[in-house]
């Protein structure tokens, strides 16, 4: 146990998985009713379905088998631990049935998942992605830090794994972290333990894929295969069918506020192993140590910085969804939502992103201004209340920002008038990475050229690979032109004995600004791509049927 069993580590945030390798398969299902026993080898599956159990026939049509022909994953059968590459296609295969249980019968309560949790497989998935991400540098309130376990990470994950089984695991408090914000308040940041941090990710394995399969198309925020831009690109697709009024809100300390009981029921809805729900409900509770050095109990809310805290947050955010979609779902097929608009009954359509969301209206201000108190009317039972500073009415012409984005239609030049919904990034997102741009370029920040590229180009290529699906040539313009002149003054300001020719012979051969083999990127040069609108049906990473599907009606 003393071996490292991660030999190999992605990078990974916790939302994306990427499924099996190449040379191996996911699994077929089998109709054992225990999710950990489906991976028993040597059973064969009934003739006929049995009541209470996964339907499972002896053959089926070719598209309706998840997996033939291949050897079945193993669960603690007491075997070594496993390396990455044997772990993932394990974990995948278990998180595919699970999601196919729950999309096959959406009242299905889940039991007997806690095996999962301490398995090897799942354990060791779970570790890689505590390591590898940004909170791997950072450590709770044990002062361990995550990638400072490299040498004893076996033992630390075999003593974990005995605590689990004994069912004796206690969390411990999670350590405060205030980030200020631009508006002069402080977000409050919860740092689990290395070990804490593990056992959320091992927990999340086992419960997002069950969950999924209930999450609304219109939620984009910290979901599997789901992106800011699929968000931008479904507002600009109902703006551009004559969605004009948009309801634009916010979440008042949404991490901090979500109401225990009322998330613990819906967490209900689909497991009932009480062990799960235990070691949930004690993740909640774990309480917090503040910066003050002061212990304070955690009665509402989930720590936000914790691995669980986004899918948590979906569960008891998805209130909302749910009831936007039935209203949407009310109106259908379209030619309905179009009688009714005619009418006088607005269409209506929600686009949320965590704790930001907005409201695509079909129909009138009075229409969007009741969203109000029917808005927060659905939240109360959660806990939750709107922001009154950024929560406002608006009409597409006048344009709001969302997601570092201004969203706003305008009449196209040449085009006889028509009108156009454009995206571009906010004058809040531009002054932002101007101030890095900015801050990294001060004098003493770092001694050779080529250390501040490095730097610079991480910035710059992070925020144009962001933006480059909108309307952004000149703005990619305007700040290629900023940072190469800052750069050029630093290096002024380095070499002050320098005259201008010696400088530009030197550090600025044709133009380009290098040091070696390290040159400055450019965000003039990033080529403008349109995003297109995947619809309503994005695949999932246990999805076996890879194609999206077309826009929706509006």
């Amino acid at each position: 146990m003393g071996t490292d069993p991660v030999e190999r580590f992605k990078s990974e945030r916790g939302n994306h998985f990427e499924g099996p390798l190449s040379y191996q398969h996911p699994v077929g299902r089998w109709e054992d009713p225990l999710p950990v026993e489906a991976f028993k080898v040597g059973r064969r599956t009934r003739s006929s379905p049995k009541s209470g159990k996964p339907t499972t026939w002896r053959r089926g049509p070719a598209d309706s088998q998840l997996l033939r022909n291949t050897q079945s994953a193993l669960m603690n059968i007491g075997e070594p631990w496993p390396d990455l590459e044997e772990a993932e296609p394990r974990v995948w295969v278990m998180q595919t049935k699970l999601h196919q249980w729950a999309i096959t019968d959406p009242d299905r309560c889940f039991d007997d998942l806690y095996n999962l949790v301490y398995d090897p497989s799942f354990l060791v998935v779970a570790w890689s992605r505590v390591r590898d991400n940004k909170g791997g540098r950072t450590a709770g309130v044990d002062g361990v830090i995550p990638r400072s376990l490299d040498a004893n990470v076996g033992d630390v994950l075999g003593e974990l794994r005995d605590v689990l089984k004994a069912r004796s695991f206690v969390p411990q408090r999670v350590r405060e972290k205030l980030i200020p914000k631009a508006n002069g308040k402080v977000r409050r940041l919860g740092i689990p333990t290395a070990t804490d941090r593990t056992v959320q990710a091992s927990l999340k394995l086992v419960l997002e894929p069950i969950f999924e399969a209930d999450f609304k198309p219109c939620s984009y925020g910290f979901r599997p295969k789901r992106r800011a831009q699929d968000a931008i690109a479904e507002i600009h697709c109902f703006g551009s069918r004559h969605y004009e009024w948009v309801f634009e809100a916010d979440i008042t300390a949404c991490f901090d506020e979500i109401d225990h009981v009322a998330l613990m029921d819906r967490v209900r809805r689909r497991i009932k192993d009480k062990a799960i729900l235990s070691l949930v409900k004690a993740f909640l509770k774990s309480g917090i140590l503040g910066e003050d050095g002061l212990d304070r109990r955690t009665i509402t809310g989930t720590p936000q910085g914790g691995i669980l805290s986004p899918l948590l947050a979906n569960i008891a955010l998805s209130v909302i969804d749910e009831h936007f979609i039935s209203r949407w779902e009310a109106l259908e097929p379209s030619w309905t939502r179009a009688k009714s608009r005619r009418e006088g009954t607005p269409s209506m359509r929600l686009v949320r992103y965590a704790n930001d969301f907005v409201v695509m209206i079909y129909g009138t201000r009075e229409d969007a201004q009741a969203l109000y108190g029917e808005v927060a009317t659905v939240l109360a039972p959660m806990g939750l209340r709107l922001s009154e500073e950024k929560t406002r009415v608006c009409h597409i012409n006048d344009g709001f920002d969302f997601l570092g984005w201004r969203i706003q239609r305008r009449r196209k030049r040449g085009q006889d008038g028509k009108w156009a919904v454009y995206t571009y990034p906010s004058k809040k997102a531009l002054l932002s990475v101007m101030e890095k741009v900015r801050s990294l370029t001060r004098r003493e920040k770092h001694k050779t050229l080529a250390l501040l590229l490095r730097s610079l180009n991480s910035v710059l290529r992070g925020w144009c690979n962001y933006f480059r699906h909108g309307v952004c040539s000149a703005m990619f313009g305007y700040l290629d032109h900023f940072a190469s002149w800052r750069v050029v003054g630093w290096l002024r300001k380095r070499h002050l004995g320098l005259n201008w020719g010696t400088l530009r012979r030197r550090y600025l051969v044709n133009w380009q600004i290098r040091d070696g083999r390290t040159e400055m990127f450019r965000p003039n040069t990033i080529p403008i791509v349109r995003y297109r609108f995947r619809g309503a049906r994005i695949p999932t990473p246990w999805t076996m049927t890879r194609s999206g599907s077309a826009a929706p009606a509006a």
